[in-house]
């Protein structure tokens, strides 16, 4: 594996990380931050495609590896493309997901954030114990 694709997986690791930790101390704020982009419309549906087109690009062009494990990361970077392609093609699907997010559901970001601190595990574990185990 190249060194580009071992700083990608870094790069994804840090950001699932961040990502995670936030999604379940604060999950609050991050219901708030999409009622912020909901209630912008369409334009705040493309500010979360941009991010999501632009985390996902990234890795694509970086990482585009199709063997196990390292293709996890791959096949999450082509998908953060289509549900980045999928906010600006279809910006009304995406702004309704946002106005479903309330107080009452700010739990789901818990999850979510389990979620990413798995992916971030994983890919740890992929740049590190795994990659020096085949070594």
């Amino acid at each position: 594996m190249s060194g580009m694709e071992q700083a990608i997986q870094v790069f994804a690791a840090i950001g699932f990380l961040v990502i995670g930790l936030s999604h379940l101390v604060r999950p609050r704020l991050w219901v708030s931050f999409f009622q912020a982009l909901a209630a912008r419309g369409t334009p705040g549906v493309f500010l979360e495609g941009f991010l999501l087109l632009n985390f996902g690009a990234i890795i694509v062009a970086f990482h585009n590896v199709w063997k196990w494990p390292a293709i996890v990361l791959t096949l999450i970077g082509w998908s953060q493309v289509l549900k980045g392609a999928s906010r600006f093609l279809f910006p009304n699907v995406g702004l309704r997901v946002m106005q479903r997010m309330t107080e009452e559901r700010a739990w789901y970001f818990r999850i979510g954030g389990v979620f990413a601190l798995l992916i971030s595990g994983f890919l740890w574990w992929v740049r590190f114990a795994y990659q020096a185990a085949v070594r």
